[in-house]
């Protein structure tokens, strides 16, 4: 969720396509074929320096399987985590939708939504940026508040 990357892409992450110093994972292998580098920061940034300290060597693989000739199979536990948190009809895949969401409700602009998620579309943004209802409401209210405070009309208490 912190990349919005997909995830055949965040398990075939090689460590040479992970550059900590300009914080970005270089993405090759994608589905439409064109190279994009997401931003690589804060939780997901930890969480891959701390498994870079530790990586194996026998492998560029940051996500091996225990041969490090292909990279984790991860459905039976992904299954697992679900089952036990009580989760129902949720995919792996529905994080990308929840980055867009939530990139879109933190005043990302869909341009830069489409850039980030590897997007060639604004439409296919849209597909996957759903604005939550109390997100809308609020726009809507600073809007109002804009346009119809008292102070702007010229209305003094």
């Amino acid at each position: 969720m912190s990349t919005g990357a997909r995830q055949g892409e965040i398990l075939a992450i090689e460590w040479p396509q992970v550059d900590f110093a300009r914080n970005v994972i270089h993405l090759d292998q994608i589905k439409n074929n064109e190279r994009r580098a997401p931003p690589l920061v804060g939780h997901a940034y930890d969480l891959l320096r701390e498994l870079h300290s530790k990586r194996r060597f026998d492998t560029h693989l940051a996500f091996p399987r225990p041969d490090g000739e292909k990279p984790v199979y991860i459905v039976n536990d992904w299954d697992k985590a679900l089952a036990t948190a009580e989760i129902e009809d949720f995919r792996f895949h529905d994080l990308r939708h929840t980055a867009a969401s939530y990139l879109a409700m933190n005043g990302a602009t869909l341009a830069e939504i489409a850039e980030i998620l590897g997007h060639k579309t604004l439409q296919m943004v849209k597909r996957y940026a759903h604005l939550s209802e109390q997100h809308t409401a609020s726009v809507v209210e600073r809007m109002n508040e804009k346009m119809f405070s008292k102070q702007d009309l010229g209305i003094l208490n």
